[in-house]
């Protein structure tokens, strides 16, 4: 079997994600061979008057928590810290140009699988697909 070098995940911390991972390493030699990514959306809160309140600080410790809690999930299955990746922005957008900028040639991202063909893939899934280079696994959660 011809084994994948350099494979991206991409998981969302606070779903269902050990499968997605765990099929990613399994597809790879050494768990070295993977990055893992979460791509946080901005966060932003305005206030009534159109100020910015508590909206900084806030998603300033929503990501703190996202960083610390991929951490601990890199650490829990062998992945390297270096090669854990918290972008803020579009999540089909940054994990297409974070597998281009490492070469990537395998991305693993999970899936709900909801009804009907439209549906096969979820929104985030479905963005990766399109307008990637390398294969995509989707990992039915």
């Amino acid at each position: 079997m011809n084994r994948y070098q350099n494979v991206l995940v991409a998981i969302d911390p606070y779903s269902t994600y050990q499968p997605v991972l765990d099929r990613a390493l399994s597809m790879v030699d050494n768990p070295a061979q993977l990055s893992l990514i979460h791509v946080t959306y901005p966060q932003r809160y305005f206030g009534p008057y159109g100020g910015d309140a508590y909206g900084a600080e806030m998603a300033q410790d929503w990501q703190t928590k996202n960083i610390e809690q991929i951490n601990e999930i890199a650490q829990k299955n062998g992945l390297p810290l270096s090669q854990v990746y918290t972008p803020e922005g579009d999540a089909a957008d940054e994990i297409h140009a974070h597998a281009k900028n490492k070469d990537c040639d395998l991305i693993v991202i999970g899936t709900h699988g909801q009804h009907g063909l439209k549906l096969l893939l979820g929104s985030t899934a479905n963005a990766v697909l399109h307008g990637v280079k390398c294969d995509v696994l989707a990992v039915k959660i």
